[in-house]
């Protein structure tokens, strides 16, 4: 009897060891959620190479100009006779009314400097009818703002100013590389710098003034050589002259008749005075 309490009472010991400790042991630490792996960076993105290179005398905006397009092209220097023109034409008005009324669309201008000018044949702007002047000019400026990187962006044909209808007034753009090239057709230009450049106005230096297609679809055809023509031959003169010739014929037999009757006539009578005298 003895045995079997003492035997129960190492189990009941055992027991409660075993339970004491698996309490007391400190239970399994949660697992740790793994860190998210850092997102790579996106590559930064490069701001748009500009397609025209800068001028050094003035490649951006200036506040003591503002806007004002004569005094930009002044301080730019080189570009006189455009500065006169614009004046003579009255576009100035023009541009610097659309600068003031345009919100978002700008403008966008490629000036022709005086080297430029004097490629052209003495006198052919003072040649041009008053309306083709001023559409010289208004050729040579977009009716949008184009940046010195967009302009791989235009589609062609690109309108001007001077475009009054939708098959009138274009010229192409093509840009390349650090290159911008327009074509009108009688003229390939290349933009070969910046001058002044803001939020609504640019203006680019072009190494040719821009002659519109235009201005020669109209050109005036060479008249046709003038050949003289043989008169033609008058049958019924021709019919008097023969007449006449028979007339004047006839009329020298009837006179050597008359001649050789009278000589004829002075021979009897000699002959009869000689036998009766």
């Amino acid at each position: 009897m003895k045995q079997i309490l003492f035997f129960t009472l190492l189990v009941l010991l055992g027991h409660i060891f075993f339970t004491t400790t698996l309490a007391q042991s400190p239970a399994a630490a949660p697992k740790a959620p793994e860190k998210p792996a850092p997102a790579t960076p996106a590559p930064a993105t490069a701001p748009a190479k500009p397609l025209v290179p800068s001028l050094p005398q003035s490649p951006s905006s200036d506040s003591s100009s503002g806007q004002d397009i004569i005094k930009i092209l002044r301080k730019a220097k080189s570009f006189n006779t455009l500065i006169r023109l614009l004046k003579t034409t009255q576009i100035i008005n023009q541009i610097n009314s659309q600068l003031v009324t345009t919100k978002n669309g700008g403008l966008t201008i490629l000036a022709p400097d005086d080297g430029a000018f004097l490629q052209l044949k003495a006198g052919y702007f003072n040649s041009l009818g008053e309306r083709q002047q001023k559409e010289l000019i208004q050729f040579h400026v977009l009716p949008v703002y184009v940046s010195s990187s967009n302009f791989d962006s235009l589609s062609n044909p690109v309108l001007t100013l001077a475009s009054d209808s939708p098959s009138g007034y274009h010229m192409n753009v093509t840009a390349y590389g650090n290159n911008v090239n327009t074509s009108t057709g009688p003229v390939n230009a290349t933009l070969t710098g910046i001058v002044y450049f803001d939020k609504t106005l640019a203006i680019y230096h072009v190494d040719k003034v821009l002659i519109p297609l235009d201005f020669f679809k109209f050109k005036a055809l060479a008249p046709a050589p003038f050949t003289a023509k043989a008169p033609k031959a008058d049958k019924d003169s021709s019919f008097e002259d023969g007449d006449q010739g028979e007339s004047t014929k006839a009329t020298f037999g009837a006179n050597n008749l008359i001649s050789l009757q009278g000589t004829m006539f002075v021979s009897l009578l000699v002959a009869a005075v000689t036998m009766f005298g």
